[in-house]
């Protein structure tokens, strides 16, 4: 059972995507929340294994939200899933650095949210890797140079790393998938699998595309290499 928290400072779509959820086997939802000191909250009392999560709220938006609820040690098993009607590009980032594992529109067809619900829960990220660096090349590295080429992130997040998780590190940013990584380093599937689950541990990661943001942003990985 996805234990699911909605999180909207509008009632209606608040309670549209409940009511959506709600329908859903093997998808109950816990609790509501309209702003993101209550989803902070109501995450910690009610330990939801997804929150639907809108951006623009009083008092803490969403991102900041996301931000608080990924980085809060007992809150490492839920999975954000933002929704939102502001798809730019830069809140895409925004809500991937904060550690949201998906985003998606208002727009979406019920379906479309049940199976990001679905999706994030089985730790999947609704953006690709490829997707992911196009964004970080439009946005992120622009924003480094600005400030004077330096990284917003110390190369010393990666010092817990291991060579060979380095190595795994760098081609999931490249794009590759657990097979593919697997097949370069003639590794099986499973052992690629668990590089990357111990990496995502150790740089507090809850997804593959924080992955490809923290390769970027660490240098160790350069655009177009």
């Amino acid at each position: 059972m996805i234990r699911v928290l909605v999180v909207d400072d509008q009632t209606l779509i608040r309670q549209a995507v409940a009511d959506i959820l709600g329908q859903v086997d093997g998808v109950h939802v816990v609790g509501s929340a309209g702003d993101g000191e209550q989803a902070v909250e109501a995450a910690l009392s009610m330990r939801p294994d997804v929150i639907v999560m809108d951006i623009r709220m009083p008092r803490k938006d969403g991102i900041a939200a996301t931000s608080a609820i990924c980085a809060h040690p007992e809150l490492r098993a839920t999975k954000v899933l933002i929704l939102t009607t502001f798809e730019e590009d830069e809140y895409v980032v925004a809500a991937l650095r904060a550690g949201a594992s998906g985003f998606i529109g208002k727009g979406a067809e019920p379906h479309d949210i049940v199976h990001a619900v679905r999706a994030v829960h089985a730790g999947e990220s609704l953006l690709s890797p490829a997707a992911t660096r196009s964004l970080i090349t439009k946005f992120v590295l622009p924003a480094d140079a600005e400030a004077g080429g330096a990284s917003n992130v110390a190369p010393a997040a990666l010092a817990h790393l291991t060579d060979r998780e380095r190595e795994v590190l760098l081609l999931v940013a490249r794009g590759l998938s657990n097979q593919e990584i697997a097949d370069v380093l003639v590794i099986s599937p499973h052992t690629a699998k668990t590089h990357v689950n111990r990496i995502m541990s150790k740089v507090y990661a809850h997804d593959r595309a924080q992955l490809v943001i923290l390769a970027y942003e660490t240098g160790l990985l350069a655009p177009g290499s």
